[in-house]
């Protein structure tokens, strides 16, 4: 996604003072638009319903959770760090279909996923994202 009047509106510096859920909020439409254009690109004749239960599988917080254990060894220190402020960060509501542990393991990677994206670092966001479809292809 690349959208012009987006362009540097955020530095490093200014993404790691973003409250946590706020990265989450922004990695969370992020990975999904993501999801959704990479699915809609595999089955282009699919169903909308067909689609949309196969985005599910990919955002579902159980998913989030188990491709962020399996990224997680691949991260620099900087990007453990946004994860893990974002695993600990307090959300008030958990979904009713997540675990807690699995639902603040999802929000950490979806911070990680919003801050690579508001810092521009289309690079790393885009081998991160290339490991995670790659894990869910091989299930």
């Amino acid at each position: 996604m690349d959208f012009d009047i987006l362009k540097g509106k955020f530095s490093v510096n200014e993404a790691r003072q973003l409250n946590p859920i706020t990265l989450a909020f922004i990695g969370d439409a992020a990975y999904e638009i993501f999801v959704r254009t990479y699915i809609v690109n595999k089955n282009r004749e699919m169903s909308v319903h067909k689609l949309h239960i196969e985005a599910v599988s990919f955002v579902k917080a159980h998913s989030q959770s188990g491709f962020m254990k399996k990224i997680e060894g691949l991260l620099n220190e900087e990007e453990i760090g946004i994860f893990k402020r974002g695993r600990n960060s307090k959300s008030s509501t958990v979904p009713k279909n997540a675990d807690v542990q699995e639902y603040r393991m999802a929000t950490g990677f979806e911070a990680l996923i919003g801050f690579l994206y508001l810092t521009e670092q289309n690079e790393r966001l885009n081998y991160l994202l290339n490991i995670i479809v790659n894990l869910k292809e091989n299930i």
